[in-house]
């Protein structure tokens, strides 16, 4: 059953669904388990922060998402693998206005780090932060 994104108990549904999906994908998983190791639960519980300051507006993530996908061997290709599962887990399990918001964001999200990392890729050069 479809249900709409009102609390963090629907929140870590999303992120636990999304990120087993990337875990299962062929292409995305070994560059996310090179990174992330045995650090899963680590990574989710931080995701659940992030995706709840976003769509719940409840300020519980701090951090520069940015800078650690700067440094994995990220192109165009992954970035739509993603977001085809993340879109693909919304579909799955969601409904209404806030899931709707969370594909925007994870849409604009993707663009910009893809751009941000090409800009940094071609330029030599590391984020000022």
């Amino acid at each position: 059953m479809k249900t709409k994104i009102e609390s963090i108990t629907e929140v870590k549904k999303l992120v636990d669904v999304f990120y087993e999906k990337v875990r299962q994908d062929q292409v995305l998983a070994p560059i996310f388990n090179e990174i992330i190791q045995d650090q899963w639960p680590k990574h989710l519980a931080k995701m659940y922060r992030f995706w709840q300051t976003i769509l719940l507006k409840d300020l519980t993530y701090k951090g520069a998402p940015f800078i650690p996908h700067l440094k994995m061997d990220l192109e165009g290709k992954h970035f739509k693998l993603w977001l085809g599962l993340f879109n693909e887990t919304l579909d799955e399990n969601f409904i209404g206005d806030t899931a709707e918001e969370a594909r925007w964001r994870a849409a604009k999200m993707a663009e910009m780090f893809e751009m941000k990392i090409n800009f940094h890729r071609e330029n030599n050069t590391k984020p000022l932060f």
